[in-house]
């Protein structure tokens, strides 16, 4: 059961993580994104590179 509860919480941590990414990134100035070499639109593709790895 321990297992199982810390498992839940580490994927709602990831989620959250995820959330907070993809959001920071489409809010992101299109300047900044220029500059950084970013394209908003794959935003949720970098997000979850960025937070899970794949």
């Amino acid at each position: 059961m321990s297992t199982l509860l810390t498992t839940l919480q580490n994927s709602l941590r990831q989620r959250a993580a995820y959330r907070r990414t993809k959001a920071e990134l489409e809010a992101m100035p299109l300047e900044v994104a220029i500059d950084l070499d970013i394209y908003k639109p794959d935003a949720a593709k970098l997000a979850e590179k960025a937070v899970y790895g794949r």
